[in-house]
């Protein structure tokens, strides 16, 4: 890589990458508290008698405490970096500066409709500031990209893919290969409503329902000019013929980290990135996430070349804005008991509520438990048939349901305003695995 350069419009300051480790998720132990952690749970256990009351299970919660106060509450929808905390490093000698408009960024009238009238946007947040006039600035250099969720990523490569597409070509310009089903059709929503008025096509390429399904070998080659899906599927398209890369420009890999980590999608993910090198001239290389890990500086390494990278630090990763709480419980029963007593009862004044299971069978059994009780809940899982996927989220998103229980199905990028309260029901095995919303976050140990 070539020395790095200091762009002196931007705020941002220049210095080589540090050396990041995953982000700590929510009720995860911080490795250097570790021990403190686990002396806490011994004292906690020994204070518990065999005759274990609810108070006893539920004693750490305040529920006073997961009570919205509205007068504290913001209204936004972008949680801010300040600009000291925005690094950048640039590679060759293009000069880029911060855009302080969405007009800055040489955008077509039909872009800047959609962004001000569809998208109800204002001016660029600080992220989108920075970020896009490295994408959109010829020689379109490849771009490592990590922020907080809430920074406005998703606009960043989102309006990156559609300003590089040429809406005469009839044929894929822009691929973005997301982790989910969900997110996929997540992020075509949000293309469709910022692309509205420029007439660009569109595709979701994701597992098709029973209702929609067409046998790969009958339906037409993609035409669409932005494609937005989920690995398998791309896989399946291209290994069919139905989905080429000769016209390609832009790939975006969204939550990159998982999409390049080895137990996540690394192998498929090197697979189209090769089909795509072979077919494309020069496809520029877009990487979003809001953390990154070894693997995925590891893939940087071997595979994209001459990229810019432009991170937040590691300490203004996590918000302000989330308060925390942790609940111990003797048992599972207990789990159900502080759901049942303690966090329904807040009722509305919560909104809406998602509670993260780390397995189907515990989705299930706390499905049942709850419904026993006599709640409404609605439950999402891998397993979960597509059309019933779709529905669940649909009114999730509707506002319809108020608690939905889910596996690490929804654990990436799923954006929701509306809920305020993040149950984590079983403590994730891994760092960096689940939602982090601008919400409470409550997470029960056993």
């Amino acid at each position: 890589m070539a020395d790095a350069t200091e762009n002196p419009a931007a705020p941002a300051t220049l210095e080589p990458l540090p050396s990041t480790e995953p982000k700590r998720s929510w009720g995860d132990v911080a490795e250097e508290e570790e021990e403190k952690e686990k002396e806490e749970r011994k004292q906690q256990q020994q204070q518990q008698t065999a005759n274990t009351s609810e108070d006893k299970s539920t004693a750490e919660l305040d529920v006073e405490g997961l009570t919205i106060d509205e007068s504290k509450k913001v209204n936004k929808f972008l949680d801010e970096a300040e600009d000291s905390s925005i690094k950048t490093v640039t590679t060759g000698d293009t000069p880029y500066t911060s855009a302080t408009t969405f007009e800055d960024l040489n955008l077509s009238p039909e872009l800047l409709k959609g962004l001000y009238v569809e998208m109800k946007f204002q001016k660029p947040s600080k992220i989108q500031a920075i970020s896009l006039p490295m994408i959109l600035t010829p020689p379109y250099r490849n771009l490592i990209a990590q922020a907080r969720n809430g920074s406005g990523k998703t606009t960043c490569f989102v309006l990156g893919m559609l300003s590089r597409v040429d809406p005469n070509l009839k044929a894929p310009q822009a691929l973005c290969i997301c982790p989910t089903r969900e997110l996929a059709i997540q992020n075509l929503e949000v293309l469709r409503k910022m692309g509205k008025h420029t007439g660009i096509t569109s595709e979701c390429a994701v597992p098709t329902d029973s209702t929609n399904y067409v046998p790969i070998s009958k339906r037409p080659p993609v035409t669409a000019q932005v494609v937005i899906g989920t690995p398998g599927t791309i896989k399946k398209w291209m290994s069919a013929k139905k989905l080429g890369f000769s016209r390609l420009k832009i790939l975006v890999y969204d939550e990159a980290d998982h999409m390049l980590d080895e137990a996540g999608f690394r192998d498929d993910s090197l697979r189209i990135m090769k089909d795509i090198e072979r077919s494309s001239g020069h496809c520029q290389v877009l990487l979003f996430s809001a953390t990154f890990n070894e693997t995925v500086k590891n893939f940087v390494t071997r595979i994209v070349k001459d990229y810019n990278q432009l991170f937040v630090k590691k300490e203004e990763l996590s918000l302000e804005s989330v308060k925390q709480y942790k609940v111990y419980c003797p048992d599972e029963l207990a789990k159900v008991m502080v759901i049942r007593d303690r966090i329904f009862e807040l009722g509305e004044k919560m909104g809406q509520t998602i509670i993260f299971v780390r397995t189907k069978n515990s989705a299930s059994a706390l499905h049942k438990a709850l419904k026993d009780f006599g709640y409404e809940v609605t439950t999402i899982m891998g397993a979960t048939i597509q059309e019933e996927r779709d529905k669940i989220v649909k009114e999730f998103k509707d506002g319809l349901t108020q608690v939905l229980i889910s596996t690490d199905v929804l654990a990436r990028g799923f954006d929701q305003q509306q809920v305020n309260l993040i149950v984590n029901y079983d403590p994730p095995v891994k760092h960096g695995k689940h939602l982090e919303p601008d919400c409470e976050e409550l997470c029960l140990i056993c």
